[in-house]
């Protein structure tokens, strides 16, 4: 692909995208916090126009809705103005709440695989499981992670794990569904090819159905590092945390600081980004690996 077409066809749309959505924050920003400002003047019995409001809605403390360069300004104060072991640098609340998300993710990877594998193999399991796996992700993330933290916190499991737990819950799924899709997606020809050697079931999975899951199973991995990374958030919330991307929300809820709020939102954009970026380039490699061509 040369540089031209590049441009066109990848860059450019992207570029487009991004600078509407930063002109449509400005103008909700000018929206949002003008009524603020008319309120001000209005106590102060002094008139006002609306080139006169317009740059103060963009300087406000606590705006209603902060404006991009004060978001991007905050981001910029807490992630390189600030040492990384400070409480106030946001590389440092990053990789808490990372540290959460990556053991959730590994153990909802390994709890997702084993499922899969169960249903696949066992026809109990696959009348039996299913629905319950389907059910237990209609139930409010909100609503069961105090369950969770407080049943652990009970008998003595507290910090990292309780977190992790709410990130393995959101994450098992996708790799639990994804997974059982992928083992079944051999054709039947193949797996009657398997029996005409004489395969085991064993090497009937070894050989053929893992091969063929792997590019189901990274699909469902991106999707789940992101949510798990939702979970690791959320798990933060009810326990009072005082580090992670959760606590920051919260203090920033708590104090009015809707500048942290949204530069933590940010930046848990930014993380979820990175991480399923860097599940893509390991399975597109794996896959390269194993021969499997790009669609």
């Amino acid at each position: 692909m040369s540089d031209s077409s590049l441009f066109r066809d990848k860059i450019l749309p992207i570029g487009t995208v991004v600078l509407a959505i930063i002109a449509i924050w400005y103008a909700a920003a000018v929206v949002l916090n003008t009524p603020f400002e008319r309120d001000q003047a209005e106590r102060a019995g002094t008139a006002v126009g609306f080139f006169e409001i317009l740059p103060r809605t963009m300087a406000q403390d606590r705006p209603v809705l902060p404006a991009p360069h004060q978001v991007f300004a905050e981001l910029w104060d807490t992630t390189v103005g600030k040492k990384i072991t400070s409480k106030r640098s946001l590389i440092y609340h990053s990789w808490i709440t990372l540290s959460s998300t990556l053991l959730g993710f590994a153990m909802g990877t390994v709890l997702g695989v084993a499922l899969a594998v169960g249903i696949v193999h066992f026809q109990t399991l696959d009348r039996s499981l299913m629905p319950w796996i389907i059910t237990s992700q209609t139930i409010p993330i909100l609503a069961i992670a105090p369950m969770i933290i407080v049943v652990l916190n009970a008998v003595g499991i507290s910090g990292l794990l309780p977190k992790a737990t709410i990130s393995m819950y959101l994450s098992f799924f996708p790799i639990a569904v994804g997974m059982t899709k992928g083992l079944r997606s051999p054709e039947v020809m193949h797996l009657d090819l398997m029996r005409t050697y004489s395969a085991t079931a064993s090497q009937t999975f070894w050989k053929l159905r893992l091969p063929a899951a792997v590019p189901f199973l990274v699909t469902s991995m991106k999707v789940a590092i992101s949510i798990a990374l939702v979970g690791a958030i959320v798990g933060e919330l009810p326990t009072g945390a005082v580090a992670g991307l959760g606590a920051r929300l919260l203090a920033g809820s708590y104090y009015g600081q809707t500048v942290q709020i949204w530069s933590a939102l940010l930046m848990a954009a930014a993380l979820a980004g990175l991480l399923v970026m860097t599940v893509d380039i390991i399975g597109n490699r794996v896959n390269r690996r194993m021969g499997v061509k790009p669609a």
